[in-house]
């Protein structure tokens, strides 16, 4: 198990760091949306690049942000059964769902989306708008951020087998465990 917790913890450390990129990518699309707003009302200027800024921080924010929320086991799921179920049940769901569910569509998605950025890039893709931007870097997100998830599901599966195993984790690759909304 060795060599797979250093592997989780890797990849633990990649989706943290994107995290907080895709954290600064907020920060990024607020400044320019209300930029963009104050020089289209205040000075009646503005562009449609700064529109495309906008659109291209929240595809970074959803596409680098998606697997460090997996990390921190913050993804919505639906609770009814999985709530009531005991810590080592809960594994087992975890455990069924990445394997069956979560990889196999990452990887597809990731294999499926390749084709569409590389064709952006090699043909130089540029927006239709006037003073568009290019495509290719947003399209890169795609394949991605798929593949970022795929990684965290491994980790997060490696992490849950250990736990079955009777491995303790280290305090810092612990999975998050579940808590019950409060609502």
């Amino acid at each position: 198990m060795g060599p797979l917790l250093a592997f989780s913890r890797g990849v633990d450390a990649l989706n943290t760091g994107f995290g907080r990129i895709a954290d600064y990518l907020v920060l990024i699309a607020c400044a320019v949306s209300a930029g963009n707003a104050f020089l289209r009302y205040g000075f009646s200027a503005g562009s449609n690049a700064w529109l495309e800024v906008q659109w291209y921080c929240f595809a970074g924010m959803v596409m680098l942000g998606a697997s460090y929320t997996l990390r921190r086991n913050e993804h919505v799921r639906v609770d009814l059964v999985y709530g009531a179920l005991g810590q080592r049940a809960r594994i087992w769901v975890d455990i069924l769902g990445l394997t069956f569910f979560l990889m196999p569509a990452m990887a597809l998605l990731a294999w499926m989306t390749w084709p569409f950025f590389i064709e952006s890039w090699v043909r130089e893709e540029i927006s239709s708008s006037p003073g568009g931007l290019i495509r290719w870097p947003v399209k890169l997100l795609l394949p991605l951020g798929f593949c970022l998830m795929c990684a965290q599901g491994l980790s997060e599966l490696v992490k849950r087998v250990a736990v079955l195993r009777g491995v303790e984790l280290p305090r810092g690759q612990l999975f998050a465990t579940y808590a019950r909304p409060d609502q």
